[in-house]
């Protein structure tokens, strides 16, 4: 796969991740998953030992892990950020903005199809967790 994506497989992180709640009645715990409708912000006091957040895409519609991934990105949060679920080719361009690195996809994706997808835009049109510069903002100095 391309060097811009990371499969599950190919992933640096394989502990099993543990829900939220359990993160959080756990001292130990390195790795969590977010489900839908968790809130990202309880984990900004645990950033500096989460090796890995997961976070799950139920249906490709549900934009709630976006939400989430800036959350934890804008916090400094520096490890793994992985959307599992119902991750869609056209969707990951939008996700890496968000800051996920890695992903795990319920179905798979072909390479080309992903790396036309990656490459189709030179420039963004706002700023995110991924600091590339608005066009705007290269326009205008």
């Amino acid at each position: 796969m391309t060097d811009l994506l990371r499969y599950r497989a190919d992933a640096p992180h394989e502990e099993a991740a543990v829900t939220l709640d359990a993160f959080l009645d756990q001292s130990n715990a390195t790795a969590v998953r977010i489900e839908a409708g968790d809130d990202a912000r309880a984990l900004l006091p645990y950033l500096d030992r989460i090796a890995l957040v997961e976070v799950s895409f139920p249906k490709y519609r549900d934009g709630r892990g976006y939400s989430s991934a800036r959350v934890l990105r804008e916090a400094g949060y520096t490890g793994e950020l992985r959307a599992q679920g119902d991750v869609l080719v056209d969707q990951i361009p939008l996700m890496r903005r968000c800051g996920f690195d890695s992903f795990a996809p319920e179905a798979p994706i072909d390479e080309a199809v992903l790396a036309a997808s990656l490459a189709r835009y030179d420039h963004v049109y706002q700023p995110a967790a991924d600091g590339h510069v608005p066009v705007w903002k290269l326009r205008h100095g």
